[in-house]
């Protein structure tokens, strides 16, 4: 790894130096970092050895093609070429249907794993996708928030007992809704990027390099604000590799995972549940939903690219006996406008569906879906369920943490997940 005068963060390795600037988000936290230890809170209570699962569809998922109300007259009228043919659509009740596309997900819904939540949103939507994802992910409503809600949940189990892997993001960058005043969480692209990389005139395989770089945490002022976050980061650089490493020459998946970036992470992710990495989190990132323009072809691959990850993933779980620990949620940061424009796609909307699968879920239709003869000013669907009453569900009944304390409030809750 070679540093520079700046911190730096490569594949989830943050490389700091006394004297270094420090990032933005560890600027914030160190008013913070005294008062609140690592060790957590009750914010971070753990129930037993569950498991989340989160999926950001980024750009906005078209709900109304996810979920479709084909029941509905209004459906066609609005989408005289996007709609989806009445005859091709996967029909779970008299109203609603899937996308054809997501027929693995009808088979999950047949065995009784699949809930969906209707309607959600929350209190004068914005339809900028930065403040929106600012919002789901912060649960600041204004769009400027710095913490997200993950990363308070998380905050106390990173990197401890020896688990740098109880919270884990694939990608490049880490998704807002992980960061974290007192605790990195590892943003990992690939098991083999995920180690310091020797510089190649090293002629010890890159030992001499790691040893130095121990040596540089180890230097900081342990009175520093930052010293607890700098001594469990070098650790989770240092024996994170090595567990994914030994996890991954181990790991035998029971399915063979699509092609693709979005598989490759879920699969990641059944390998540190099923290696027994103590993963409590984990978060994965499908993109490419802003269709404004020629949306059916971009959305059907979408469809079929989600559907296919999350069968092979919960397949592969179920065959090695622990899809019970585990439930996963998709979000998108707003749906699409109800009516399609001239180029043959939709523009931002609101109101859109979330998928909760898990051999533990209530299967059914949670929340209501919205009116499409009751559109707001701006010719969108108004909200039904606010999204931090699936928040709240998750934390209170599947993590077993208070979402009081995480969320800042009290937001309701749904039934896709019995009580506690």
């Amino acid at each position: 790894m070679k540093l520079s005068r700046r911190a730096m963060i490569k594949d989830g390795f943050l490389a700091v130096s006394a004297g270094m600037i420090m990032p933005s988000i560890f600027s914030r936290g160190i008013a913070s970092a005294r008062a609140q230890s690592i060790d957590g809170s009750r914010v971070a209570q753990m129930a037993g050895n569950r498991t989340l699962i989160v999926v950001q569809m980024a750009g906005g998922n078209d709900g109304l093609n996810t979920v479709i109300p084909f029941g509905d007259p209004l459906y066609h009228q609005m989408r005289p070429t996007l709609g989806i043919p009445d005859t091709s659509v996967i029909h779970l009740d008299t109203r609603l249907g899937l996308h054809p596309n997501l027929a693995p997900l009808k088979q999950l819904w047949d065995a009784g794993n699949l809930a969906i939540v209707e309607g959600v949103g929350y209190p004068n939507q914005s339809l900028s996708h930065f403040q929106a994802m600012d919002i789901w992910q912060t649960l600041d409503l204004n769009g400027t928030g710095s913490q997200g809600w993950l990363g308070k949940l998380v905050s106390g189990w990173v990197d401890q007992d020896g688990h740098p892997f109880k919270a884990m993001d694939i990608g490049v960058q880490t998704a807002q809704a992980l960061a974290s005043i007192s605790a990195p969480v590892p943003t990992i692209a690939s098991v083999n990027t995920y180690r310091i990389y020797p510089d190649p005139a090293d002629v010890d395989n890159g030992n001499a390099r790691l040893q130095a770089l121990m040596k540089l945490y180890n230097s900081y002022p342990k009175t520093s604000p930052y010293a607890a976050l700098l001594d469990t980061t070098a650790l989770s650089a240092q024996d994170g590799s090595k567990q994914l490493h030994d996890a991954d020459t181990q790991y035998q998946p029971a399915v063979t995972y699509p092609q693709g970036p979005f598989a490759a992470g879920l699969k990641i992710l059944a390998e540190a549940i099923v290696q027994g990495l103590g993963l409590r989190v984990g978060y994965v990132t499908l993109g490419g939903f802003d269709t404004h323009a020629n949306q059916q072809t971009t959305h059907n691959a979408l469809m079929k690219t989600l559907a296919d990850g999350l069968s092979a993933f919960y397949t592969d779980l179920s065959k090695h006996g622990k899809a019970d620990n585990v439930v996963v949620m998709t979000w998108s940061e707003f749906g699409r406008r109800a009516e399609e424009n001239g180029s043959q796609g939709t523009d931002h909307g609101t109101a859109a569906p979330m998928f909760v699968l898990g051999s533990t879920v209530n299967k059914g239709i949670f929340g209501e879906p919205p009116s499409l003869g009751s559109l707001d000013n701006n010719g969108n669907l108004k909200y039904t369920a606010d999204f931090r009453s699936v928040y709240a569900t998750i934390l209170d009944r599947w993590l077993g943490a208070s979402s009081q304390d995480v969320l800042g409030g009290s937001f309701g809750s749904q039934n896709f997940l019995p009580q506690p």
